[in-house]
This record gives C-alpha cells, structure tokens and sequence, in this order.
C-alpha cells in the first residue's frame, strides 16, 4: 500500500522472464522490503490479486467483529487485547484495528484503490470461472463505504459502515 511504499516496506510479487528480472529487481529494491519472482508474465498480478482476496475478507471480518462487540457493551480494545493472542489475529488486526476503533482513516489505501483492486479481481474470476462470494460482497460494501463519502479515506473505513448498519443511523 501506500504507506509500504512511502517506508520503502513494500512486497513485490512479480511476473517476469528470468532475465528481465535479474535486470530489473535491483532498481525493485531500493523501495520493497520484498521482491518476488512468482513467475511468468502475469503470475505477480495473479498473485496481487490473491493477496486482495483475503485482506479484503480480513478487513471486513474484523470491521464486523469489532463493531459487533462495540454494539453489546464491550470495550473494543480489550476485546482486541484478547483477539490478538487469540487464533483470529493477523496483519490486519495488528495494524488497523485501533484505527478502526478510533474511527481514524486518513491514511492508507483509499476506499477508491481498493474497490479498483477487487473490480480486476472480480473481471478476472468471472474469466476464469471462479466464484468469489466474499469478495464480490465485500466489493459492494466498499460501494457503500464510497457512497458515504469515504471514498479517499482507507478502505478499513468499512468500520464505519458496520457501525452505522449496527447502530441503524
């Protein structure tokens, strides 16, 4: 996302000839962490696309999670506390939950960029024939999201929708 590459942490999952990447992977990491040759042409967008499947999914898991134990009285940062030395903690949890608590989204990966990530995920299983029923759900949440004006702030303003289906205002 945008923060990895302004830190120079990003993680590139690439598609290349061999020799093309040997070429170019240098000038890749003087600003990724990470560089991956995945393999041929078009397996590091496959793989991109892999990796926005499931933090799509997470993302919205713990908007509901969260929201959930907001909605019947329960602290959410203890709750979180618990959660991530629990079987359900992740990436996710670890670096967006407090700004999901906080209700905090300016920064990050907009809701713009992430909704453009699952529409060529979304083009791509249509393609290929696979059936991707918590993307495609979490593709018209961010809809909403975008709907009420928080299409430039970070996608894991889904709390804020979460919250607002729980709390019906």
């Amino acid at each position: 996302g945008t923060v990895g590459a302004e830190k120079g942490t990003l993680a590139i999952m690439a598609g290349a000839d061999p020799a093309a990447w040997k070429v170019v992977e240098p000038v890749m990491a003087a600003y990724a962490q990470r560089c991956s040759l995945i393999g041929a042409p078009g397996a590091g967008q496959l793989t991109k696309m892999s990796n926005q499947i499931c933090v799509a999914g997470i993302g919205q898991a713990l908007a509901e999670g969260l929201a959930f134990a907001e909605h019947n009285g329960l602290d959410p940062r203890k709750v979180l506390d618990v959660m991530l030395k629990g079987s359900s903690t992740s990436w996710m949890m670890e670096n967006r939950a407090e700004t999901m608590i906080d209700g905090k989204f300016d920064f990050g990966f907009s809701t713009t960029l992430m909704r453009k990530d699952l529409g060529l995920v979304m083009d791509e299983a249509r393609r290929a024939d696979v059936s991707l029923p918590v993307t495609g759900l979490v593709a018209q949440l961010l809809s909403d999201v975008s709907a009420m004006g928080l299409a430039n702030a970070d996608w894991c303003s889904l709390m804020q929708r979460q919250r607002r289906v729980q709390t019906g205002k």
